[in-house]
């Protein structure tokens, strides 16, 4: 099958776009889990500006930014936690509308402050979510906490932070949910832990009907899991890529300051000098191979993308 691109503009002059290979969704899936128009909100101090994206039925975006950069407020936002000023959301092709109450049963939230009732425990939990859900999974539910190995009679407002996100997960995994929107989801948790998360979320993704919209700091982790990298910037989208598109586009570059003005100005994302050269994020292709160049991981294309845009 032939790639699809997939273009829609920030409103701020750049154009995000999102590659699709030939993994597709089933037939009677629709095209797109998610889809954002034109979202913005603003604040006294911060606006979301304008973000479009488009999640495709059967993959998993990463969310990016540094702290403040909107990640949270755009979750929020096109969840109708908070009220957005202007655009518009879908999920799975339909307009959202909030006074629906059944489209929380397709998607499961874990927001990185979400507030259990901290004098109850997991078992309590398991009756209350049963009453919030149309299509709880008591069984699933139950699955879940041996996994994570949380204990059912523990009081909520005892577990450590890692075990309070687990309990999260389990609940947002325990019902009909076909999209997963996760909210720095592993962390607090340590390196053996998220790695457990981050298997659950690959078996979750394994039905071509499931897609996961993840913000994480943890980028490492992202890089793992994502087919696609969304990065928020001061409110506005910068970009919005197949995450094997960037990493195979940009590379690092380490050269003298006299030879780094041999490189096309285009060519160059934007560099850091020293007193012993030039680092520059660059397209790979358009620089000459006789330079020393290393791999751009998501951490470096972040951090050069956010070095260009505030100049």
């Amino acid at each position: 099958m032939s790639i699809e691109n997939r273009t829609a503009g920030d409103g701020a002059g750049r154009t995000a776009v999102i590659n699709t290979d030939n993994r597709t969704a089933a037939k009677d899936m629709p095209e797109s889990a998610l889809q954002i128009i034109n979202l913005s909100k603003t604040y006294s101090d911060f606006r979301l500006d304008r973000i479009n994206l488009t999640l495709p039925s059967g993959y998993i975006m990463g969310l990016i930014g540094e702290n403040g950069a909107g990640k949270s407020t755009l979750i929020r936002t096109m969840l109708d936690i908070v009220r957005k000023d202007e655009g518009e959301v879908k999920f799975w092709g339909k307009p959202f509308d909030p006074a629906d109450s059944s489209f929380k049963e397709h998607v499961g939230l874990v927001l990185d402050d979400n507030k259990f009732p901290v004098e109850a425990t997991a078992a309590d939990m398991q009756k209350i979510m049963s009453m919030c859900y149309r299509t709880w999974d008591s069984g699933r539910f139950e699955e879940l906490l041996k996994r994570f190995r949380l204990p059912e009679n523990k009081k909520i407002k005892d577990y450590s932070r890692g075990m309070k996100m687990k309990i999260s997960i389990a609940a947002a995994l325990a019902h009909d949910s076909r999209l997963l929107v996760l909210d720095e989801a592993t962390s607090g948790l340590d390196p053996v832990a998220r790695e457990e998360i981050l298997d659950v979320f690959r078996e979750f993704i394994q039905d071509e009907g499931h897609s996961i919209l993840i913000s994480s700091h943890i980028l490492s982790d992202l890089e793992k899991i994502c087919d696609y990298i969304t990065f928020i910037h001061g409110g506005r989208l910068i970009f919005c890529e197949n995450k094997d598109v960037l990493t195979d586009k940009y590379a690092i570059v380490r050269c003298s300051r006299e030879n780094y003005e041999a490189i096309d100005e285009s060519a160059a994302v934007s560099c850091r000098m020293n007193e012993f050269g030039v680092e520059a994020l660059v397209e790979r292709a358009r620089v000459n191979p006789a330079f020393e160049m290393r791999p751009a991981g998501i951490e470096d294309i972040m951090l050069y993308f956010a070095k260009e845009d505030v100049k």
